[in-house]
This record gives C-alpha cells, structure tokens and sequence, in this order.
C-alpha cells in the first residue's frame, strides 16, 4: 500500500496559530506514521498580513524541507488591506501561482485540500486527476457563508451574482471529491445540503500537554493582580467588537478589571484606535505558540464574543485552549448555535445571545468580584476538551480514515 500525501493548505508553519497550526501539526503527525508527505503552501503571512521577514527576501517559488517534510511555497500577494476585493486577489494569485508547484508533483496516492480557501480543493481536484489519486477535502471554514452572513459584501448586486454563482461552483467542488470532512456537527449538517459526497466529522484538537494549567507560570504581560479577561485570536469581522465595546464601556472606571486583547488580524488597527481612550484595555501582538499555555492560564476569564448572524459557519478552534486552561469562559452569539448547545449541555461555560448585554454585563462583575466559584465548571470544562478533542485521539483517528480511503 503507497503512503504518500500532498497536502495543500495557504497556511502552514512557522505560522502557529488557527489553520497553520492545524495543518502543520496534521503534516508532521502523518510524517511520524511514514507517510511521505509534501505540502502545497503560500509564504507565512497570517496573522500579520504581511510576509514574515525571514521570507520577504525570498524568490517567488521556494522548495524546502522542513521537519522531514517537503514544503513547495508561492509568494502570494498579500493585502495590507484585506478587504473584500483585495481577498479575492489575494485567493486568485496564490492559486495560479500553485498551478506550477502541483505540477511538479509525481506522485501521491491521496491529495488532502483544505478550505478555505475553496481555490485550494479546486487545485486538489486538478492534482488528484492527475495522478489518480484520492482526493479528500477538508473545511475549517465555510468561507462563502462566512462572507455572506456576516455582510462583508456590501454591494447588493454584487452580493446575489456571489451567491447564486459562487455556491454553484462550490458544490461542484466539494461534490468531485472522494470525501470530504468538516471540524463540528452544526457544519456536518450544513454541509449536507452542499454536497452527496461521503462526508464525515474531523474537528480540531488540543494538545493538552501543551495547555496544561499544572505547569503554567504567569506571562510576563498579565503580570497583574487585577481580574484580568483575555480575548487572544484573531481580530477580524467574525468576532463582535460593537457588544465588546459596550462592555468595556461599563467597565471603564472599575480599577479592579482589565481586558487584554492579544491578537492581530484585519480589524486591529479600528479596534486599538476605539479603545485607545480606555485606560483598562491592553492590546499585544500574537504570543508564540510556547507561551500560549502561560498567556491562557494567567488569565482569570476568558471572553470571545460572537455575531448573532453567524451560525455553524464556523467552529472556533480558540475556543478549546479556552476550556482547557481551566479558567472560565464567556461566549456570545446566536443561541442555535453548536458552540452554544455545548456549552449549555456539558456546563463548561457561559454563553449568552449577543442581545443579552445586561447579563452578561451582570456576570462579568460577579466573577470579577468572586472568581473562585468556578473550579467544578472549570474542571468539566478540561475534561471534556481531553475527552473529546485531544491531539493524539483526533489524528489517530484521522490516520485510520486515510488508510480506509486509500485502501478502497
């Protein structure tokens, strides 16, 4: 039985956060299995948007071997901006310019495409044609509902020629595949109504020997005896930095509370500018993934606060180093939603509607004033995240899936 796996993913190491990290742990776990594995990237970039500076001076194609592991690279364009149209370009570039890198490889009995972006699994479909492969697409994100639900597009027309044609050539996609794969159950079910495709359920994980709250030391940024609340991730158009707003607003005369931001993404620069004002809001820059488990654990709640027009479009992954820091956890969205019905259902959190500001303001001030009440939730919470996403029973699981498809 061959054992060889390109896999085409944008993001990869060094970048170590969101799909990066996920894909590079995915990559070197296969590696360890002996599978022979090549991945099909762009230059690092995320979540700076801009290419990292060990990489800036580097050709267009660069071939290296990192960890044992072939990795093809393209610089692509990468936005300062990235709006909507600059997006696209930034898609359309990155996919073009991989078009000379799949054509160099030889052989591959599975192709493993992950979205976003959508490009990505058209540029799989094209390699495992091909090669006469396998062709397994996996989705972190729905990124067409993502764009349509949270209004990125603003132009009406524009907006109905998105959905009713790009949805067309998404299905199309995700229906040329051998099996395609989602990371939550709401996705699952959205993805249902996508596609006849054999599809199955491959969340994110957590390595919890690296998010462990028994050997954290405090980070030397929240060096604080303050009630700190931390949101760490991306700062884009997802999260609900209006509710976020109102809330520090309350807050903004209470020295006994301090909200850290710690994060980059498009909507930074807008956030540090509306906030800059409040003397109990800290913004820095993404930690490195060795000091995350120090950065989750030194706080005393965690807070990620989530549109309410936004359901099962996305499974934040953040959300599981959250749970298993062993330090409380706020959440805000749509109550329909997945993450909502977990958290509810395994009492490892709170979760309330975007609309429910007052008691999510009222919950925030009892927790700053007695935060000791949590250890069972805060216990629940732990557990359940090892018992249900841990690294090594995820990707054991997902080797055992690859073997079957190669095998059929």
């Amino acid at each position: 039985m061959g054992k060889s796996i390109t896999i085409i993913s944008l993001n990869y190491y060094p970048e170590d956060t969101a799909i990066g990290l996920y894909s590079t742990q995915m990559a070197e776990y296969l590696k360890s299995n002996d599978w022979k594995v090549t991945v099909i990237t762009g230059f690092p970039y995320y979540p700076k948007w801009k290419i990292s500076e060990p990489y800036k001076k580097k050709k267009k194609y660069l071939d290296e071997i990192i960890n044992g592991i072939r990795i093809l690279r393209y610089k692509q364009f990468v936005p300062s901006n990235p709006k909507f149209l600059n997006r696209i370009i930034h898609i359309i570039d990155f996919t073009t310019g991989s078009i000379s890198n799949i054509n160099k490889i030889k052989k591959s009995d599975v192709v493993l495409s992950i979205i976003p972006f959508t490009s990505s699994a058209w540029l799989g479909k094209k390699l495992s044609k091909k090669l006469n492969a396998k062709h397994w697409i996996h989705i972190q994100d729905f990124e067409f509902d993502i764009a349509l639900d949270a209004g990125i597009i603003k132009n009406k027309k524009l907006n109905n020629y998105f959905s009713r044609n790009i949805l067309k050539f998404e299905r199309k996609i995700l229906n040329s595949a051998n099996i395609v794969s989602t990371i939550s159950t709401g996705m699952l079910e959205k993805l249902k109504n996508k596609c006849s495709t054999k599809i199955i359920y491959f969340p994110n994980w957590i390595d919890n020997d690296n998010i462990d709250p028994t050997s954290a030391n405090e980070h030397p940024i929240m060096k604080s005896s303050k009630f700190k609340v931390l949101y760490s991730g991306n700062i884009g158009e997802k999260q609900n930095w209006d509710l976020f707003m109102k809330v520090i607003d309350v807050f903004k005369n209470n020295n006994a509370i301090e909200f850290y931001i710690v994060g980059e993404g498009s909507f930074k620069n807008s956030l540090v500018n509306k906030t800059i004002k409040f003397k109990n809001v800290k913004h820095f820059d993404p930690v490195p993934y060795m000091e995350l488990n120090d950065l989750l654990c030194s706080a005393n709640l965690h807070i990620l606060f989530q549109k309410n027009n936004i359901i099962d479009s996305v499974m934040p992954s953040k959300i599981l180093g959250m749970l298993a820091s062993k330090v409380p956890v706020l959440v805000t969205g749509n109550i329909n939603s997945e993450i909502a019905r977990i958290i509810k259902t395994e009492k490892i959190g709170y979760f309330f509607s975007a609309n429910e500001e007052p008691a999510l303001i009222k919950k925030i001030s009892k927790l700053c004033s007695n935060d000791s009440q949590n250890k069972e939730m805060t216990e629940n919470a732990r557990n359940f995240v090892i018992e249900s996403f841990s690294k090594e029973k995820t990707l054991h699981t997902f080797i055992h899936n690859l073997k079957q498809l190669n095998e059929n």
